[in-house]
């Protein structure tokens, strides 16, 4: 018997809950509306990568993989990190043992390549599992989720590095990888030691061009254009290498010409430590960067016009009493294709604060971050905040600590009610939630929950309830011989979910 189904509504649910990849097109004015009739279903598989987390032998490296409970999904599923670089056959690592890239070498006298061993593979949604590592030689990581552990998978790596260039406390979220990545604040001073990193997770190669802007626009690169990453690989690209100028605040753009990439920026500075600097939200007519620490002894605003217009920008600082405009910078005028940056210095005076970014007149699409610094003197340190996404329907970050982590949420457009819930540690603990309301035009360092008989690490997902949209942005701070060393993650959307349209006639046809 022979069976042909004819239901494109059915083949379009499948791909979406399998993908978990949502396109944004204009809408068809001539299409039925099917808003009110579509399901948000659970994704059924999600990939991430991280990057080399150091090449410091001091360095001490936590892996926090969580993924939060979710309903509708099945009961099976797996969660797995691996090193990217594949293993040879003959029992050695399938690399160059200098570069960290693939050889492509294999299947010559017998000798082939195979998969690395899993490094961290997940034992249960709901509850964190962590992994250290020491030194240098922890490679960069991909992983894959699918079933009950693919909605909302999040993986933290928070490296300590005790001396050297880039001491400190790095902390980035592994990302999904992608062809389009855009980074102001990036440097190629004589100060900073910048390096973007390419992880391609896929058995073909990735061909990758990277774009520099500095304050009168596009620099000169020499090796910029049509970078081959191999596959399975983590190609650290040294941006001082890519141009001749020596410029403190650059946006870098890293597009991808085939296959896809996880990117990410390593800012390193000789004074202020270093920390990782994530890829903005996509070019926005409005943006928030929210969790701005309230001892930030310097803020810097780095911002970016990608398009062939000017952009005029209100610079609003989102208080916990309302919004403010910082004195002298009141706007921000962005020559098209040109990076620009103003220092705000103290601006936060001892309270939380969310930079709220929003056009004068036209709107253009823009891209920003800020570099905050902590500390005085020789114990300062430094770590970078990209405008994100708001929390939308749910958001995670990991590996926070009984002590030393801040939890803050702005609403910057209207008031907000949002559901915070901390997870069981990793080591032991009960679940804890706690609902908070956020005022309009507002940032609150809100008392997040803690586990009760919490051992080790967890987990904080925040959960949208009503009203307008919510930023969030989490700091961890770890005093280390003086310094003042500290990271920022911020908290957008897990997209763990799709919106998948209900059909309102069976179009299958049975054959036989």
């Amino acid at each position: 018997m022979n069976r042909t189904t004819l239901s494109l509504i059915a083949g379009a649910t499948a791909l979406a809950a399998v993908t978990g990849f949502a396109a944004v097109t204009s809408p068809d004015t001539s299409a039925p509306d099917t808003t009110a009739t579509a399901a948000e279903l659970p994704v059924e598989r999600t990939s991430l990568t991280c990057p080399t987390p150091s090449v410091s032998d001091l360095a001490e490296t936590t892996y926090t993989s969580f993924t939060p409970v979710t309903k509708g999904t099945g009961s099976d599923g797996k969660a797995e990190l691996r090193p990217a670089v594949t293993e040879s056959t003959d029992g050695k690592d399938g690399k160059d043992g200098k570069t960290g890239k693939a050889s492509g070498k294999g299947d010559k006298d017998g000798e082939g390549e195979k998969e690395a061993k899993a490094f961290l593979t997940a034992k249960e949604p709901g509850k964190p599992l962590a992994e250290d590592v020491s030194g240098s030689d922890s490679p960069a990581l991909v992983g894959t989720a699918d079933g009950k552990f693919a909605p909302g998978w999040t993986v933290q790596q928070t490296t300590e590095v005790a001396a050297g260039t880039g001491r400190g406390l790095l902390g980035a979220a592994c990302t999904a990888p992608d062809t389009d990545f855009w980074f102001p604040g990036a440097s190629t001073a004589a100060d900073r030691t910048d390096y973007v990193h390419l992880v391609n997770p896929d058995d073909s190669a990735a061909v990758v061009d990277i774009e520099l802007y500095g304050r009168d626009g596009a620099l000169e690169t020499t090796t910029g254009e049509g970078i081959t990453v191999a596959p399975h690989s983590d190609d650290p690209v040294l941006l001082s290498t890519l141009t001749t100028e020596k410029l403190d605040n650059v946006t870098v753009h890293v597009s991808v010409r085939s296959g896809r990439v996880g990117a990410s920026v390593q800012a390193l500075d000789d004074k202020l430590g270093g920390d990782w600097l994530g890829a903005s939200v996509d070019p926005a007519g409005s943006l928030v960067i929210p969790g701005i620490p309230k001892d930030a002894t310097a803020v810097r605003l780095i911002a970016f016009a990608p398009g062939d217009a000017d952009a005029d920008l209100k610079v609003r600082l989102a208080s916990p009493t309302g919004q403010i405009t910082p004195a002298g910078n009141e706007t921000l005028h962005l020559k098209a294709g040109m990076t620009g940056a103003v220092d705000l210095g103290d601006v936060m005076r001892g309270e939380p604060g969310s930079l709220v970014l929003t056009p004068t007149g036209r709107s253009v699409p823009v891209v920003a971050a800020v570099r905050v610094v902590r500390g005085k003197g020789a114990g300062q340190e430094t770590a970078f905040i990209p405008a994100t996404r708001p929390v939308g329907t749910r958001a995670t970050v990991v590996d926070n600590r009984a002590k030393g982590t801040t939890l803050s949420l702005t609403a910057p457009f209207g008031a907000a009610e949002v559901k915070v819930t901390a997870s069981a540690g990793s080591e032991g603990g009960t679940p804890a939630t706690k609902s908070f309301t956020i005022k309009a035009g507002t940032t609150q360092q809100v008392e997040a929950p803690v586990p009760s008989g919490l051992k080790g690490t967890y987990a904080l997902t925040v959960e949208s309830v009503s009203g307008g949209e919510v930023h969030g942005a989490r700091t961890i701070t770890d005093a280390q011989d003086g310094v003042s060393a500290f990271t920022v993650q911020t908290l957008p959307d897990d997209r763990g979910t799709v919106a998948v349209p209900k059909a309102d006639q069976d179009l299958s046809v049975l054959q036989q």
